[in-house]
């Protein structure tokens, strides 16, 4: 089973959807231990079962005795038995959701990295006549999770799972086997939609995560390590935690933290409520640690997914700069670095670094070495807040940027584009 691993990024540093390619550091990393996996395999959720204990009254009893035998054989029928099963909501649950996740098997071939190797001259003198037979071409093979939201065959998964996929296969739980059809995938925000020819079939409820709390009771069902239908229970840990926090400032999502005891092949699967319904699709770890998991909060996913099933696509606004969020120390260390070519007058704000050229911010004359405060009108203090904006924004809008220039106040209109998606997926 292959992963697919995320570079580490700089959580203060991001590019307002530009190639990743046109992006350097500035500020010195603040999470440089931590590298997120996006694993193309897989995100689960560990914990220990919750049970609902039948009530016991202890003391003295509250139901009246009799000396009558039709009495006392009603009240010791009605007093719990040492034998009765414990109620349990989480096993309810999966009896319920388990039949509408589905494990996502992907196949695509890709060019052999020892072929060039076995060519070099040193290898053919070596070997000789022995000399091994290396493919240019090999298939690389994954493993990842997905679950049903529309009867007809309509599935939610990561677009990491599918990305590059020759060929998809779906396996339901009953053991029923089907080719699926990746009808689009989005990899700033790693949604993906996949179709079977199928009818009739298990759903899941969509919930709200807009609403999620920390400490409520999290759940997720997924396939990891080749071991279908295994279900995990932990909590949600945090709730809006920003790209660039998590290390994916490339990413547009504000991320579901869980407990998650991440395993590879649960990527995609469902992350649920206590009530059953889906909030988030799982999604990442930070490597080297534990119960740091991510999940893409459901609302996100729906309104991508919407996209992708009408059009195949999705349109995010953009800029066209590469920032950084300013703050003392990131202000001394630019002014203190003679290779920065840049000169910072303030303490806060989103410094600019470098404007792609012909990108709508190069257009509307933005330069590097401007300082972001305000867009719209609205104040904004740090990068993830600026890429907020423009997402917000939508395609084709007027942003009104207030910044500062040199320590002089002024103002811009800058027109968002819409962000190159074949550079996305490159990237």
């Amino acid at each position: 089973m292959s992963t697919y691993p995320q570079p580490q990024s700089n959580p203060n540093e991001t590019l307002n959807s530009a190639p990743r390619s046109h992006r350097r550091k500035v500020a010195k990393q603040s999470a440089a231990a931590l590298a997120l996996v996006l694993l193309g395999v897989g995100v689960g959720v560990g914990g220990d079962y919750l049970f609902a204990h039948n009530s016991m009254v202890t003391g003295t009893s509250a139901v009246a005795q009799s000396n009558s035998p039709e009495a006392n054989k009603k009240a010791t029928q009605s007093q719990p038995s040492d034998d009765a099963q414990p109620y349990n909501r989480i096993a309810e649950i999966v009896q319920q959701v388990g039949p509408a996740v589905v494990r996502i098997d992907s196949s695509r071939t890709v060019n052999n990295p020892n072929a060039d190797l076995f060519n070099e001259p040193f290898f053919r003198n070596f070997f000789g006549s022995q000399m091994p037979q290396m493919p240019d071409k090999e298939v690389q093979k994954g493993t990842g999770s997905g679950f049903i939201i529309n009867d007809n065959g309509t599935i939610l998964t990561n677009a990491h799972v599918v990305d590059g996929a020759e060929q998809v296969t779906v396996t339901l739980k009953d053991g029923r086997t089907f080719e699926g059809k990746v009808m689009g995938k989005d990899p700033v925000t790693d949604v993906a939609v996949v179709k079977i020819a199928a009818n009739n079939l298990p759903t899941l409820k969509i919930g709200d995560s807009n609403s999620l709390q920390p400490g409520e009771m999290a759940i997720a069902i997924g396939n990891p390590m080749g071991l279908d239908n295994t279900v995990t229970e932990g909590i949600i840990s945090a709730t809006g935690r920003t790209a660039g926090q998590v290390g994916v400032p490339d990413k547009r999502v504000d991320f579901i933290q869980t407990d998650a005891a991440i395993n590879p092949g649960n990527s995609g699967g469902p992350l649920l409520n206590q009530r059953g319904e889906v909030i988030g699709i799982n999604t990442a770890i930070i490597q080297g640690a534990q119960g740091l998991g991510f999940a893409i909060p459901i609302d996100t996913a729906r309104r991508i997914s919407d996209q992708l099933i009408a059009s195949g696509k999705v349109e995010h606004p953009f800029l066209g700069i590469q920032m950084v969020t300013l703050t003392p120390e990131v202000k001394q260390e630019i002014n203190s670095n003679p290779n920065s070519g840049l000169s910072v007058y303030e303490d806060k704000g989103v410094l600019v670094v470098r404007v792609v050229p012909d990108s709508p911010a190069d257009k509307a004359g933005l330069r590097a070495g401007d300082v972001i405060e305000q867009v719209n009108g609205q104040p904004v203090e740090d990068a993830d807040a600026l890429q907020e904006a423009v997402e917000n924004s939508g395609v084709g809008k007027n942003l009104e940027l207030g910044l500062k220039r040199n320590g002089q106040e002024m103002n811009l209109a800058v027109k968002a584009g819409a962000y190159p998606t074949a550079q996305a997926e490159t990237n």
